[in-house]
């Protein structure tokens, strides 16, 4: 008897699912307690998709029947069932058989397995979740293949199987169609599953940016609070769906102008979407009319959840529990709100007030409120127009991932402007971000680098340094600022991506021109000499001169600066149709403005038709997108009033064109065919056999070895506790020698005198080894090792480890205190591709130093580069490598010699991120 509140009770096969449909619904273990629960289920089952199950008529299931389907020993028979609310919707069994079919136990190792969905709920992809997580189980309990006999009527059944990736065999047998699927996870099954997951992810937040019907629940009679103003945004914003009031004490069919009710479930029509603008303690039964009346998702704008505390927290989880058991997704809680500006839906289910964001190509996220305040208004005064608007406050279920999906295949979004305060789950959101940077951009401002004590957004584990080498990886554009990922938004959205990184700069100011040269350099873009037109430049002038700059080979991008005139004519006024007609005759190449925070340029590149008072760094009206006829008139040209954020811009810009153009073609992962795989596999299964719960430190015997084994050369070492015996050792390996101390607190420490080189002879190394001793402590303290020497070359330091929520990351800098100092240290997630290993040596500050700078050789990079690639193929096979660190690894002008090697294992952390989809849980 098993139940689910028994130890033996498997509760972490317990998932929340997004299905095809977007709704939600959960996956777990049947228990003895769900008979009542699989009689009804099976009543509303059609006779047709019972015969489908049963090969025969099967109008009821009997007693025995209950109890077989119920009673589960969770490891050769196993039940699950996909629930919304307490009722199911679809159930999946597995029963261990052996070689002849029948009932077995462990060794074997396949299992037959039969699914039965309700008919009002197939064709929304529960039997294809139910599949991924019985075959995780599966998995688990050392089950590698799976039989099934199905009908051959039964065609969305077999299309189940055939779909999912797996190897499979097929045959007709007996009148059925037989199926044996293999279990192991494919790329092909690994693909198919991830693009069942973005599109439920999408389709989930689509139903919520485009309801076709709103409910406010909590608007107040007096027209103030949060409700009535969510309301009147609503109203206001031209929301083109029917939209509802909700207020149990309202006495009016009316309320500020909208239809009122007492109560949800007194409105005889469907409702999309429920904004909720009450008390916590009261939203646990709106939540509830909601489920009751078939609402998709909510947006809760009520505070008093996790940004509250301990207390606060137990609430949120709870909400999100009561959410998804009704098959609804969730935007918050302590939500700002939702915008779509599509003309079909007119959605303003936020508390940002008319005039709301125009419909433009941008799509914003944010994690703050406050922040999304501040975007929405910088956006705003510059003229800019938004796709959609997401502020998911404490995101306990909806999050910047979904919203990425969402994006993916938005045509309405060109780029996406994220602010998040923590990545949540950092291996999906990167892999995300990479799909999504590989079609349109993804620019993130990242808050939250150093946590204060008591906030409530949690810190991440990963250093700040390496979550922007992860972000760049993927194609992320890293910014600091919200005035930055505005800017670079801007520019981004309104201009094409520059080929290269020559830009032309020209103005009416020589010295506004030398400080965006400056900008630029210190961008690592390759300026041209500023053209100074003069200060009696005229819009004639700037049209030529920026046509011709457009129209050169040489440039890739072209910075526009710009002071004010001193004349009566005010020029200023024409100059903006000058730059637009310039940029529409030759366009192709983007184009930015620098202009001087004065009040007569102010003025002119003011926000039109918004009402707002004049802002420095607005776009001009005639830099703007119109719909009016003319030369240059749909042309938009971002204008900036700092050189330093137009050249960031640009710069950021060139950038993510090169990661583009590189990855327009996907990296590989080298196989090498020294590589014993399985010799490591069986190393690493006896050295953890009796290591339980611990990390090992592996003996430098057994750390050689298994680098060895991925074509990782160690230099040997030999001990040296006495004089004579460094002498037997130098004599062993053949001289020139080093002498080094392994202490721990000399380890790799030469600035400390630890380390004697190019020891020649005998004598040489009995001086030595006397001076090292008298000057740092006995040999029992330095336990001194001599080694063979090797070319001379650059010294780096190449590592791996196992982020609990990034995964393996590879790293690499070059040896010394100076880089350890400066942090000048790179990273990549593994596994590495080719281009991802030869960029990782390429992208730290020191660099030039292995590529010949000031005149030294260039070393050995191609050796290099494939040390890392091995090294990442060891941690990526083995998830029990959790920490290696080669250090120094010289690598000189032909080759490079490993000279110490630290290996950490133990037993790998389940990887989410292959399991089956499933939403973060509590």
């Amino acid at each position: 008897m098993t139940t689910a509140s028994d130890p033996s009770y498997p509760a972490h096969w317990e998932a929340d699912v997004v299905l095809r449909d977007g709704g939600t619904a959960r996956i777990r273990p049947i228990t003895t307690e769900d008979a009542g629960r699989l009689v009804s289920f099976y009543e509303q089952v059609s006779d047709e998709s019972k015969y489908y199950r049963f090969f025969a008529p099967y109008p009821r299931l009997s007693d025995r029947d209950v109890h077989r389907f119920t009673h589960h020993d969770y490891v050769d028979r196993v039940g699950l069932a996909a629930t919304i609310g307490e009722e199911f919707i679809g159930t999946v069994r597995y029963d261990r058989i052996g070689p002849d079919g029948r009932p077995a136990s462990a060794p074997a190792d396949e299992a037959e397995v039969a699914f039965l969905v309700q008919d009002a709920h197939q064709g929304r992809g529960v039997a294809s979740a139910l599949l991924e997580h019985i075959g995780a189980v599966a998995r688990e309990r050392s089950i590698r293949r799976f039989a099934a006999e199905v009908l051959p009527a039964n065609s969305k059944m077999i299309k189940v199987f055939t779909d999912v990736g797996y190897q499979q065999k097929r045959s007709f047998e007996d009148g059925s169609v037989h199926l044996t699927l293999d279990l192991e996870p494919t790329a092909e099954s690994l693909a198919v599953q991830r693009a069942r997951e973005q599109r439920a992810e999408a389709r989930s937040v689509q139903r919520l940016l485009a309801p076709g019907s709103v409910a406010v629940i909590g608007v107040s009679r007096s027209g103030g609070g949060v409700g009535a103003a969510a309301l009147r945004n609503l109203r206001d914003g031209g929301f083109q769906g029917h939209l509802y009031a909700v207020n149990e004490a309202v006495t009016t069919d009316l309320l500020d102008g909208v239809r009122a009710y007492r109560a949800l479930g007194d409105i005889d029509s469907p409702v999309d979407l429920a904004v909720i603008a009450i008390p916590a303690e009261r939203v646990p039964e709106a939540v509830a009319a909601c489920g009751e009346h078939g609402v998709q998702g909510l947006v809760v704008l009520s505070a008093g959840y996790g940004e509250s505390g301990a207390a606060g927290l137990d609430r949120q989880r709870e909400l999100v529990r009561q959410v998804r058991s009704y098959g609804m997704r969730l935007i918050g809680p302590n939500a700002y709100g939702v915008i779509n500006t599509a003309p079909e839906v007119g959605l303003n289910a936020s508390l940002t007030p008319a005039p709301a964001p125009i419909r433009g190509r941008i799509g914003l996220f944010t994690q703050s409120g406050a922040i999304g305040i501040s975007l929405l208004s910088a956006l705003l005064r510059r003229g800019e127009g938004l796709s959609s608007f997401v502020s998911a406050g404490n995101r306990a279920d909806v999050s910047g991932n979904d919203i990425l999906q969402y994006w993916y295949e938005d045509e309405a979004t060109d780029v996406a402007l994220m602010y998040l305060e923590t990545l949540g789950n950092p291996r999906k959101f990167t892999r995300l971000a990479r799909r999504t940077a590989a079609v349109k951009p993804v620019v993130v401002a990242k808050g939250g680098r150093h946590t204060p004590a008591g906030h409530v957004v949690p810190g991440t584990r990963l250093p700040d340094a390496t979550v922007s080498a992860l972000l760049r990886q993927a194609g992320v554009i890293r910014v600091d600022t919200v005035t930055e990922l505005v800017d670079v938004g801007l520019l981004l959205a309104s201009q094409p991506l520059p080929a290269g990184p020559r830009v032309a700069i020209l103005g009416n100011s020589e010295s506004l021109g030398v400080l965006t040269y400056d900008a630029c350099l210190t961008q690592r873009l390759r300026p041209g000499a500023p053209l100074d037109l003069t200060t009696a430049a005229t819009p004639e002038d700037f049209r030529e001169a920026l046509g011709t700059a457009l129209a050169s080979a040489e440039n890739d991008a072209v910075i526009v600066t710009v002071i004010p005139w001193v004349n009566e004519q005010e020029p200023q006024d024409d100059l903006a149709e000058a730059l637009r007609g310039a940029v529409a005759g030759h366009p192709g190449k983007p184009v930015a403005v620098v202009h001087v925070e004065l009040a007569e340029l102010v003025d002119a590149l003011s926000p039109a038709g918004l009402g707002a008072a004049p802002l420095p760094g607005a776009l001009s009206p005639r830099l703007r997108a119109s719909n009016a006829g003319g030369a240059g008139t749909d042309v938009r040209i971002p204008a900036y009033p700092a050189a330093e954020r137009a050249v960031r811009a640009v710069a950021e810009a060139v950038r993510y064109g090169q990661w583009r153009r590189a990855n327009a073609e996907a990296g590989q992962v080298p196989e090498y065919e020294d590589i014993d795989e399985a010799g490591a596999a069986a190393q690493l299964a006896g050295l953890l056999a009796d290591a339980g719960d611990a990390v090992l430190t592996l003996t430098e015997a057994d750390a050689v070895a298994l680098l060895a084994r991925y074509g990782i050369r160690v230099l040997p070492t030999l001990p040296a506790p006495t004089a004579d015996d460094a002498v037997r050792a130098a004599r062993a390996l053949g001289y020139p020698v080093a002498l080094k101390t392994t202490a721990p607190h000399l380890r790799h420490r030469a600035d400390l005198g630890g380390v004697r080189l190019d020891l020649g002879g005998e004598a040489d190394l009995r001086r030595s080894y006397e001076e090292l001793t008298d000057l740092l402590g006995t040999p029992g303290e330095l336990l001194p090792v001599i080694q063979a020497m090797v070319p001379r070359g650059v010294d780096t330091v190449v590592r791996s480890v196992i982020d609990p929520a990034a995964g393996a990351v590879l790293s690499f800098g070059l040896a010394g205190v100076a880089s350890e100092l400066l942090g000048d240290t790179a990273h990549r997630l593994v596994p590495a591709t080719e281009r991802d290993a030869a960029g990782l040596i390429r992208s730290i500050r020191t660099a030039p130093l292995l590529f010949g700078w000031r005149g030294s050789d260039p070393v050995d990079t191609p050796a290099l580069e494939e040390l890392l690639l091995r090294l990442s193929r060891l941690v990526d096979d083995h998830p029990e490598v959790v920490g290696v660190t080669l250090e120094p690894v010289v690598v000189a002008t032909e080759g490079l010699s490993v000279l110490s090697a630290t290996v950490r294992v133990a037993h790998p952390p389940a990887r989410t991120d292959l399991g089956p989809r499933t939403l973060p849980s509590y």
